[in-house]
């Protein structure tokens, strides 16, 4: 029982960090400052997520 809840914890703490990595990536593409290719490098995001993120930012 003690596995489940720090892997539920562990889960949960996963998805937190990729949400706040995605804030900055919003903010990022809305800056018009960064190429996709350096927004990729910073956040170690690969290029496709980002032109995910970007898709869904235009909608």
């Amino acid at each position: 029982m003690c596995k489940a809840m720090e892997d539920m914890r562990n889960q949960a703490a996963l998805e937190a960090a990729l949400e706040r990595v995605k804030t900055v990536v919003y903010r990022m593409l809305a800056a018009g400052k960064y190429s996709l290719e350096e927004i990729a490098d910073i956040t170690e995001l690969s290029l496709g997520e980002i032109e995910k993120l970007q898709t869904e930012l235009g909608s």
